[in-house]
């Protein structure tokens, strides 16, 4: 039996884990749980799962939350708050997998210090390799500790991976859905409300990765992601726009050949990979349905619509704390689009003028790139207040 802290449970990756830890009774075993400001579905879920170790976001809601488990009539675990709480859920000498699902670098100090004692990571905290890429993986190549991601797009890509040899590779090929302004104008993106970015065609997702994806900066950090998990540089790391987000990525090899994982749009299916990995085992109504699949589009994502998706390529060839700027100030710039402090088309331009404010250095370690982290977001408060005087 494998024995789990799950790090943002109360999410949308969270919630899925625990479904997937549902179909396979007496396989995995939950030991430590995290949550954001959701204390009443985190009640519900600890009633549930009975961890020892139920870590909240906040000191304040510590007693909040033994209030709804004794009401209940539940068993009150151990409760801790904050970035400790998560570090020590995640470094708990009980926990084989650490399921990294908070949104934003608050996770970061935990996956990394589970990473440094070899644990297995399941990754779906994009955050982790973008701002902290070279930290993370140079700790999992010194600890032995596996990284298996949880996005779709890089699931895909582990999965296609097992079909070759590494020097086999021609390049990896990322797909993007485009969002819901795969085909607008500028005139039509001038005028882009909150609403309808957060309309997205194909997945539900959280607020930031739901703009994100409209923008393609999501699609950039994928790139950033693939280059930490996989070892290939940008050059050989493409994106392609497929509105029907059944491909999920493909790699092609040295001779022309292309290997594509397909399946249905639940998030389900790269979870349970990487919970599992290397064995597959059975889920149930998740089979793609081939007859009715219909056709498939691709097409090269127009750089002139998705400044963002090119920002990320060229903090990722900048190196250093360039893409550390660049996830900050993304998390800055969409958090104004959302409060209505900024237009949709201001995104871009507030991420590329703290890319241009910050200069990339080298982070020797966690706490110099929280220093970073930190410049980053004052820079692009520093333009966005620009941008509005």
């Amino acid at each position: 039996m494998k024995t789990l802290a799950i790090l943002g449970s109360t999410g949308s990756i969270g919630q899925n884990t625990l479904r997937v830890l549902e179909a396979f009774p007496g396989r995995f075993a939950v030991h430590a749980m995290s949550c954001g400001d959701n204390i009443e579905l985190f009640a519900r879920q600890i009633a549930q799962v009975r961890p020892k170790l139920a870590v909240v976001k906040e000191d304040k809601n510590r007693e909040a939350l033994r209030r709804h488990l004794r009401d209940s009539g539940a068993e009150v675990p151990e409760v801790l708050s904050g970035c400790g709480g998560m570090v020590a859920a995640a470094s708990a000498p009980e926990v084989d997998i650490v399921v990294s699902a908070t949104v934003g670098v608050a996770g970061l100090p935990a996956t990394y210090e589970a990473v440094r004692l070899g644990k297995r990571i399941a990754l779906a905290n994009k955050e982790v390799l973008v701002a902290a890429g070279e930290l993370v993986t140079a700790a999992a190549a010194e600890s032995g500790a596996e990284i298996l991601p949880v996005d779709s797009e890089h699931n895909a890509l582990h999965q296609c991976l097992r079909g070759g040899r590494r020097q086999e590779v021609r390049r990896l090929i990322l797909t993007a859905s485009g969002g819901p302004f795969l085909r607008a104008g500028r005139a039509e993106l001038e005028r882009v409300t909150v609403e309808q970015a957060l309309n997205h065609p194909t997945w539900r997702m959280g607020s930031r990765i739901t703009i994100d994806s409209a923008t393609l900066m999501n699609k950039g950090f994928e790139v950033i992601e693939a280059r930490w998990l996989f070892g290939f540089p940008a050059s050989r790391v493409d994106v392609v726009i497929h509105p029907q987000s059944t491909v999920h990525s493909m790699v092609e090899f040295l001779d022309g050949s292309i290997l594509a994982q397909l399946s249905v749009t639940d998030m389900k299916i790269p979870i349970q990979y990487a919970l599992t990995y290397p064995d597959r085992l059975p889920a149930a109504d998740n089979r793609l349905s081939l007859e009715n699949l219909g056709k498939l589009d691709f097409s090269v994502p127009d750089p002139g619509r998705f400044r963002c998706l090119e920002l990320a390529y060229q903090a990722l060839e900048a190196g250093g704390t360039a893409t550390c700027v660049l996830n900050a100030a993304d998390e800055v710039a969409v958090g104004a689009f959302l409060a209505g402090r900024i237009g949709f088309l201001a995104i871009p331009r507030v991420i590329e003028e703290a890319l241009n404010r910050i200069p990339p250095g080298q982070a020797r370690n966690l706490d110099e790139l929280q220093e970073c982290d930190r410049a980053a977001r004052a820079a692009a408060l520093a333009a966005i207040e620009q941008g509005r005087s």
